[in-house]
Order: structure tokens, then C-alpha cells, then sequence
């Protein structure tokens, strides 16, 4: 009877030790993903989400229902040695599809990237562009891994801005990105519950943050810099009210420092600013567009009185939407995965040397295809672009640092 008893308490402790493991397990697991989101930097990689048929309008804007794959796959070269078309390793996969999100959020969380940032628009009193977010980032099994937060890309469009091969001679405006205040209103409404309430909307302080493309668009829409004062204060009141303590505004900002975008900042009251890419291009060599950039954002930083938090671009070509552009419209020169780190340890040298602010570094982009600026993986280049940012992020790219 004893060894009966005996033999049973050795079952029950290895059943206990076993259950105690995997419960171990479990708890690493999700902390790997608390981790992998929580990380010391924030790396947010803007995503164009273009690539899909859109249920309001892509019928009329690339009626062979792949979206913008529809004109990428129409580039041509300009010049001997010109990389046109793109060739995506994984091939022309619907950005709406959740298997195909599910695979972009395994390949940046393994690569450092922890944020998505989504172009969002709206035109003509609805959404456009939403199926990327709505049926393929939510709807992925893995979307815990990864932050995301919004970006309302309110600028304007031309007719054949997004298609010029169906309409090749017509550059009438086809949106306007300014909105009223009763689509404003609409847009709060939509925003703060169809995606602030989602919990891995990214917050700094506790507050969800959105991004604004056009304060020109944001202030000419709702009537004015007071009627802007007001309509946004509309909506940080709306996002306590949905139980949040704010709301961080964050400004896009363009081209060179001006002192009426920087009072426009303040007076609207953003939390910080960035940049969507390096701005115009002025130069054809990469490493020139990035020194000018630099000089840029530091004299931007200096008459802003709110955080300015880094960019770091990968390249720029949009020949694909511009039949008459050429070689002297493309960033072509020593632009590679290791000139790109090499600018993206200086930005997160900025955020070091910032200390009094977030950790938070933008990049252009995910998947600009259509102007030559994309992380993800193609038939060139691989997965070299990423294993950059891994490398940069977790230390390993500078062993031998700027330090005197």
C-alpha cells in the first residue's frame, strides 16, 4: 500500500512539475509579446494600405480589382539599371487579407519593427482605404504582437494622381482632404471607437496618438485656426469621455522650418511631431538626401516647443505614377540597406540623446511600393532592409560607436 502511495505522490509531482513548466511557458510567451510591443524604442513603419480592391472606390480607380498592384506592376525604367517594376519576394499578395497581415507582423516583430502607423483618408463623407486595416491587420491571429495607430492622410488628389494610365491626361482634383466639422465630427466618432478602443492602439502616456498629414487641409476645412482650436478640443473631451486621460495629437511636418507651422503647432496644441518621409526630394544621391534631412528636422526641432521624434527614409522613386519623370526624380545613388542603417543609428541616437521625451522613430515605410520606399522583403535586396532595423535595434550595428 505504501508504494502504492509513493507512486501516486511521484505521478502528482511530475504532473504538478509538468504543469508548473508549461505554465512557465506560457507566462514567457506572453511576455515575449508584451516585449516585443512594450520594447524600449518604439519602431513605427507607416503602412500605404493600397493594395486590395476598396469597396467605395476601386472600381473607379483600378477596375482590375487589385488595387494600386494595378499601376506598380506598369513601372517601367527610366535609365539603364533603373530597378523598375518592384518585384515583391512574396509576390502581389491583398494587403486586406488577414494571412497576409499575420506574415508582415511575424516579419517586423522578428525584425524590431513594434508599430504600424495606417494611412487613413476620407473622401467624399466616408472612409477609403479601410478594408487593409479593417478585414486584414484586426482580423490577424497574431495582431497582439504589433502596436498600430493612425495617420488621417488628408491631402488632396488629383484624377490621375493614383492611376495615371486610365486617366493619363486628366489632372482635375478629384478630392479634397479638407473636411467640415460635421464630417470632423463623423471622423472622431469613428475613430475613437472603431480603433482607440482596440488594446493594442498605440498610446504615449496612456493617450492614444493620431497623426495628421495637412494642418493647411485641417484648418481650411474646419474654417479657421480657432474653429480648428475648437474641433479639436471636441475631440480630446470625446476621447476622455471614452475613458482615456487625452488625446496626443501628432503633427506631420514638411519641408523647411517655418515660424507660422510652428506657431500653427502650438496653437493648436499638438503633443509632437514628425515627418512622413525625408520631404521633397533635391537630391538624386541617398546619403546627401539624408545629411539635408538631418539639417532639417534639428532646425525643426529647435522652434517647435514640443517633442520632434526622427524619421528614417529608404529611398524615394515614384516613376510609376509619373509617366514623365526620370532619372533626375530619383533617389538612386548610394542608397542601399547599409546606407539606410546607418541613418536609422542616427535617429535612434537622437531619441538617446532626447531623453525627455518617447523613444519613437518613424519610417518610410512598410510598403510605399509605388515610391520606392518598403521594408518588406523583394527580389533584390531580400530581407536586407529588415535584418537593418533588427540590427539597429537590438544593439548589434555599431559595436564600435561614435564614442571618442
Amino acid at each position: 500500500m505504501r508504494k502504492i502511495f509513493l507512486l501516486l505522490g511521484i505521478v502528482a509531482t511530475s504532473w504538478l512539475l509538468a504543469f508548473c513548466t508549461e505554465a512557465e511557458k506560457n507566462v514567457a510567451e506572453d511576455t515575449t509579446v508584451v516585449q516585443s510591443v512594450s520594447s524600449e524604442y518604439t519602431v513605427a513603419a507607416y503602412v500605404w494600405p493600397s493594395c486590395h480592391h476598396d469597396e467605395r472606390f476601386g472600381d473607379m480607380l483600378w477596375p482590375e480589382g487589385t488595387g494600386e498592384w494595378e499601376v506598380i506592376k506598369k513601372g517601367t525604367a527610366r535609365f539603364n539599371g533603373h530597378y523598375q517594376p518592384k518585384a515583391p519576394l512574396w509576390g502581389y499578395e491583398m494587403d486586406d487579407n488577414p494571412q497576409v497581415m499575420e506574415k508582415w507582423i511575424d516579419a517586423a516583430t522578428d525584425h524590431g519593427v513594434n508599430t504600424f502607423i495606417f494611412d487613413w483618408y476620407w473622401f467624399d463623407e466616408g472612409p477609403f482605404l479601410e478594408s487593409s486595416l479593417n478585414n486584414g491587420f484586426l482580423k490577424a491571429p497574431n495582431r497582439e504582437k504589433i502596436d498600430f495607430y493612425l495617420m488621417w492622410a488628408n491631402h488632396d488628389v488629383k484624377q490621375n494622381y493614383w492611376n495615371v494610365h486610365k486617366y493619363p491626361d486628366v489632372d482635375t482634383l478629384l478630392w479634397d482632404g479638407a473636411v467640415d466639422l460635421k464630417n470632423f465630427k463623423i471622423v472622431v466618432d469613428r475613430v475613437i471607437t472603431q480603433y482607440f478602443s482596440q488594446p493594442n492602439y498605440h498610446k504615449i502616456d496612456s493617450m492614444p496618438v493620431f497623426s495628421i498629414f495637412s494642418l493647411t487641409n485641417l484648418t481650411e476645412g474646419l474654417g479657421g485656426l480657432e474653429a480648428t482650436q475648437d474641433a479639436l478640443n471636441y475631440f480630446r473631451e470625446q476621447t476622455i469621455a471614452a475613458g482615456f486621460p487625452g488625446l496626443h495629437l501628432q503633427a506631420i511636418l514638411f519641408g523647411n522650418p517655418n515660424q507660422n507651422a510652428a506657431e500653427t503647432v502650438e496653437a493648436l496644441n499638438f503633443n509632437s511631431a514628425t515627418q512622413y518621409n525625408w520631404g521633397w526630394m533635391k537630391e538624386q544621391d541617398y546619403l546627401k538626401w539624408g545629411a539635408k534631412a538631418i539639417e532639417r528636422r534639428n532646425a525643426w526641432a529647435e522652434q517647435l516647443k514640443v517633442p520632434l521624434f526622427p524619421n528614417a527614409s529608404i529611398g524615394w522613386d515614384d516613376t510609376p505614377r509619373f509617366p514623365a519623370k526620370g532619372e533626375k526624380d530619383i533617389v538612386r545613388y548610394n542608397k542601399s540597406p547599409e546606407s539606410f542603417a546607418a541613418y536609422l543609428q542616427e535617429a535612434k541616437e537622437y531619441c538617446d540623446d532626447h531623453p525627455d521625451q518617447a523613444k519613437l522613430i518613424t519610417i518610410f515605410s512598410w510598403n510605399e511600393w509605388i515610391e520606392g520606399g518598403y521594408l518588406l522583403p523583394d527580389r533584390k535586396y531580400g530581407f536586407e532592409y529588415l535584418q537593418a532595423v533588427k540590427e539597429v535595434t537590438e544593439g548589434s550595428y555599431d559595436q564600435y560607436s561614435n564614442q571618442q
